[in-house]
């Protein structure tokens, strides 16, 4: 299907809202009936239409079908989190006693949700070094139910590869679910490579101007049904109407951005691999990125975070320099026009900061929308200072 049809026309059937080319808000917390049997079959079945908007709206159904289709998905859901998405997918399946393989040092409310909550229910998780298939094979046991992916993951970039990972669980009969934020459905699709559930953070390049918070999950329509039902009802944590609207607008410019950022992305990281006081960057579309073969394969575009260690003998220079940043701002997330910055050291407790760890050393950088020399003077200026 055709990435301008998807963004542009899917999901709009304009002649029901007066021909507008965008599409309304239906902002209204619920829907009435005509009759009681129509009331009753939606009681029945809530998947099926709408009552509620806790559960299904037309302007949130809009948005479900650009992002299914974008990522090649029977069915999707939107949820108000990142993090809820997350929640949803896993605890939809997993029960008590079983046991969890996933990446190291995954997103952290996914790590939480493994380390803090699914525990008391006797959820146990196996953290692995997923650059190797091997120790996959290692890691999974006879109550393995899921394989939880990040790939690439959001300071590192460590991937997987989502094909022999995909035919390892199937063989198992494991359910294979698979963080795509960094990529979004537009340069990586995991559905395409065999993984059961795909989710993002649409936070990031979905909405892509720094105003929404939201996380969607992608996979059979059998899946969708069986997490609305459950978890995604129960939580009552679905996508609000106008934050919805918010990500299809975003959506429309969606190919531009992912554009401009990669353009961008290539400039800084040249100017960053050559200067003096930069160790050395990371990135997975480098050529000296130990995954280098496996990110051309899998992924179409790199987009535009990266992580780079700073030559520096105390936490006092990577503090200047993060203060000296007149444009980039110190903040969390991606995705949105501004550029930001973090650095792993406000992360750590003073007391235990060590100059000789490189990770204390390390900072992260999203490359925004702004003119590339504009971000590179910036960081020139502030590098400048230590």
């Amino acid at each position: 299907m055709d990435i301008s049809y998807i963004i542009n026309e899917l999901g709009e059937d304009r002649e029901n809202y007066f021909n507008a080319v965008a599409p309304p808000i239906i902002q209204t917390s619920n829907f009435a009936f005509r009759t009681v049997a129509d009331m009753r079959n939606r009681f029945y079945d809530e998947y099926g239409g709408y009552i509620y908007s806790k559960g299904l709206n037309p302007t949130v159904d809009i948005l479900r079908k650009k992002l299914a289709a974008l990522d090649g998905a029977e069915d999707c859901l939107v949820f108000n989190s990142g993090s809820s998405a997350i929640y949803a997918s896993v605890m939809a399946n997993v029960k008590a006693g079983d046991h969890i393989v996933s990446v190291r040092k995954p997103y952290t409310w996914a790590q939480k949700l493994f380390d803090n909550i699914l525990p008391r229910f006797g959820v146990t998780t196996t953290y692995i070094d997923g650059t190797d298939i091997q120790n996959f094979e290692n890691a999974i046991r006879s109550n393995t139910t899921i394989i939880y992916l990040e790939s690439p993951n959001s300071w590192y970039f460590e991937l997987q590869d989502l094909q022999a990972v995909s035919k390892l669980a199937r063989s198992k009969n494991i359910l294979t679910i698979c963080d795509n934020s960094y990529c979004t459905p537009v340069y990586q699709k995991p559905l395409s490579m065999g993984i059961d559930i795909s989710l993002q953070s649409a936070t990031k390049y979905i909405g892509g101007h720094s105003d929404v918070v939201a996380g969607v999950v992608c996979g059979t329509g059998k899946m969708m049904r069986k997490i609305f039902e459950n978890e995604m009802s129960t939580s009552g944590n679905g996508i609000s109407p106008f934050n919805a609207w918010l990500l299809i607008r975003g959506l429309r410019t969606l190919p531009v951005r992912l554009e401009k950022v990669t353009r961008n992305t290539a400039s800084v990281t040249r100017f960053l691999q050559d200067h003096p006081k930069v160790e050395s960057v990371i990135f997975p579309l480098n050529e000296d990125f130990p995954q280098y073969e496996l990110a051309k394969r899998q992924m179409q575009g790199g987009c535009g975070l990266l992580s780079f260690f700073l030559k520096v003998n105390k936490v006092e220079d990577v503090v200047t320099f993060c203060e000296n940043l007149q444009h980039i701002l110190m903040a969390v997330s991606w995705g949105g026009y501004e550029s930001l910055i973090i650095p792993a050291c406000a992360t750590v407790q003073p007391g235990r900061y060590d100059i000789t760890k490189k990770e204390h050393r390390m900072l992260r950088l999203y490359i925004g929308q702004e003119e590339p020399e504009y971000i590179v003077s910036d960081l020139e200026q502030a590098l400048n200072t230590i």
